[in-house]
């Protein structure tokens, strides 16, 4: 251990019970990459800390925390269903989350957020793609010294966990050197240095020696990243890059992406097993599939021409991708086990409800929201109703739309057959308000709304063909349960 790196250890050890960044072995940022099944088989493998993929600090600002009780996460989630960003108990004291920001108001506003779900809050000046550079995130803070200041400085004082920072070297080494002092004032935990230009790539070599000036010049401990495949292609080599550099941690990105088990002091694992692990995170934690086939793409990537990576490139499913591993049965069980929690809950959270509206009429409510891609492409829930109406002969239903003035949000009560239904949840749009009351009546009446199964075979439940007509002893108990409610309040108001 250098000097250097001792120094950076009794400052770590400072912080008390607080997450500590010295002599550590990390999993670096990395876009699509850096999601719960990944973060948690890095720490698996052997990882200290954990870093999410970059998120920016507009889309966090959207984004509602919720405790998902069926998963055991929290999720942090849009008005359209959309999981931003998923975590759990098993990562919470080793997770970092990397946020892209260029104002520090809006950064502590998403750091407050999510301050008490993970261990650390990092900020990205280092990225140099167009998408976070355009918005003067990422590597444009490099040449914003003042910025640089501002933000730091902001979050260090407003939240009570770590803030660290991760940056690129710059083409002077003395503007390197007074961007990093002014990062250290600030008061951050530790500094993550990739040891590249913001205009270099990962072929280009990366500038050891540049890592080690820094190490040198600074008292907090210094975090190396840059070195995978050409220094750091086994668990031994991670020493190494440590010593090339005089650092006190180590961040890998590339060798992690490729396998994680570079963690591993034993050695890295065969591939396949690898990512049946990986699989098995996946269900546990029912991980968007696109993000899925992704990543194990990348885990795959000597190898997809192969017969099971060319089964990878035709999947369209956790379900189908589990199938390729031969974990098929372990999908079914988990998911299985997820929809009769989720069953159970629903039944709950979504019980119909009868409000009473000024002209003495009922309602029926359901707090509900409309996802679209939950739904087949060529279905929707107001065309499902339309056919049953056509169906049974019935009048279409008619739908009448307010609109909530301070937000512009909208609510819509549907009439059909002399009945009222809406739902609780106030919509962006008249459209998607429309489409609410129309689950409303069609759960109401025990009719399947045209959600898709999604990755869920067919044969837990039966349900009624709506192509044909319903007939009324086929409505659900509750629907039954509602009109004998209804009549029997029309008759004490007829009597008083």
């Amino acid at each position: 251990m250098t000097e250097t790196t001792r120094e950076a250890t009794t400052v770590a050890a400072a912080m008390g019970s607080q997450l500590s960044y010295a002599n550590k072995v990390i999993m670096a940022p990395m876009v699509r990459i850096g999601t719960l099944p990944m973060r948690l088989l890095a720490l698996d493998y052997g990882a200290d800390i954990v870093y999410c993929e970059e998120l920016i600090d507009f889309k966090l600002l959207k984004c509602k925390r919720i405790e998902n009780d069926i998963l055991g996460t929290v999720d942090f989630t849009m008005d359209d269903g959309v999981v931003v960003f998923r975590t759990c108990a098993q990562e919470k004291d080793r997770v970092v989350f990397q946020m892209g920001t260029a104002d520090p108001q809006r950064a502590l506003r998403v750091a407050k957020l999510v301050e008490k779900d993970v261990a650390g809050i990092d900020i990205n000046m280092g990225c140099p793609k167009e998408y976070s550079t355009k918005g003067g995130m990422g590597a444009a803070l490099l040449t914003q010294p003042e910025k640089v200041r501002q933000i730091l400085t902001t979050l260090v004082q407003g939240v009570s966990i770590p803030v660290t920072c991760k940056i690129r070297i710059l083409p002077k080494m003395e503007d390197t050197l007074a961007l990093v002092r002014i990062i250290e004032n600030t008061g951050v935990a530790a500094l993550a240095v990739h040891g590249r230009l913001k205009e270099e790539r990962p072929r280009d070599p990366v500038h050891c020696e540049d890592i080690r000036t820094v190490t040198e010049h600074v008292k907090i401990p210094v975090i190396a990243n840059g070195g995978s495949k050409d220094i750091i292609n086994q668990y031994a080599d991670i020493q190494r890059f440590c010593d090339m550099t005089g650092a006190s941690s180590v961040m890998i990105a590339r060798e992690a992406q490729w396998n994680p088990s570079i963690f591993c002091k034993e050695g890295k694992e065969p591939i396949g097993d690898v990512i049946k692990k990986y699989l098995k995170y996946v269900v546990d934690y029912d991980n968007h599939y696109p993000n899925t086939k992704y990543c194990v793409q990348q885990l795959m990537h000597d190898d997809l021409e192969s017969s099971k990576g060319k089964a990878l490139h035709a999947s369209m499913s956790n379900k189908e991708i589990c199938k390729v591993w031969e974990m098929g049965d372990y999908w079914r069980e988990v998911t299985t086990k997820h929809r009769e929690a989720k069953e159970r809950r629903d039944a709950e959270l979504y019980a119909v409800k009868r409000r009473r509206l000024e002209d003495g009429s009922y309602v029926c409510e359901i707090h509900i929201q409309f996802f679209k891609d939950e739904y087949r492409n060529d279905v929707t829930p107001k065309s499902v109703l339309l056919e049953y109406c056509r169906k049974m002969k019935i009048n279409q239903p008619k739908y009448e739309t307010e609109e909530r003035k301070k937000d512009r949000r909208f609510k819509s009560i549907l009439t059909i057959d002399g009945k009222k239904y809406s739902s609780s949840f106030w919509e962006k749009s008249k459209r998607l308000a429309e489409q609410c009351a129309a689950i409303v009546c069609l759960r109401t009446l025990g009719i399947p709304d045209g959600r898709k199964e999604d990755d869920v075979e067919q044969n837990h439940k039966t349900h009624t063909d709506t192509t044909k007509p319903l007939e009324t002893n086929d409505r659900t108990e509750n629907n039954e349960n509602l009109v004998e409610n209804e009549q029997q309040e029309r008759k004490q108001e007829t009597k008083s």
